[in-house]
């Protein structure tokens, strides 16, 4: 027993070595109204599709900060949609134009779209802090 409690800290111990936190400073927020979805990925294949580790928070006029905890370190894009009416997507026009706020890590941008994971992409290596500013057409 005494040896299967020492190995469970052990491998729990080397689990949580490689674990990182993230902040993600949202800047340029324009009302208190809806909510912030910051959703982080890890892969092409499912970026804006399938986020790995997301929160929603409350919107706040001005600068709001999400902190991740327990992120392994590896290569991660954010994106960011500022959800005014809270139907849980980023809300466009007859032309595609988003009506709400919207950011990337990286603060990249698409040229007819969202930008790519590759444009958006970081490395995440040791606790790190993001700024991302948000934009509104």
């Amino acid at each position: 027993m005494k040896k299967s409690i020492i190995v469970i800290v052990l491998v729990l111990g080397f689990a949580t070595m490689n674990a990182q936190s993230l902040t993600v400073s949202i800047k340029n927020v324009v009302s208190d109204k809806g909510t912030l979805r910051v959703g982080i990925f890890n892969s092409q294949v499912d970026f804006l599709k399938k986020q790995l580790y997301g929160q929603i928070v409350k919107s706040k006029s001005g600068d709001v900060q999400v902190l991740f905890e327990h992120v392994p370190a590896g290569v991660y894009a954010v994106s960011i949609i500022h959800d005014e009416n809270e139907n849980g997507e980023l809300d466009s026009n007859f032309f595609g134009i988003p009506k709400e706020g919207f950011g990337f890590s990286n603060d990249a941008m698409g040229t007819f779209g969202p930008p790519s994971f590759e444009k958006a992409s970081f490395k995440l290596t040791e606790n790190t802090r993001l700024t991302i500013n948000l934009k509104y057409m």
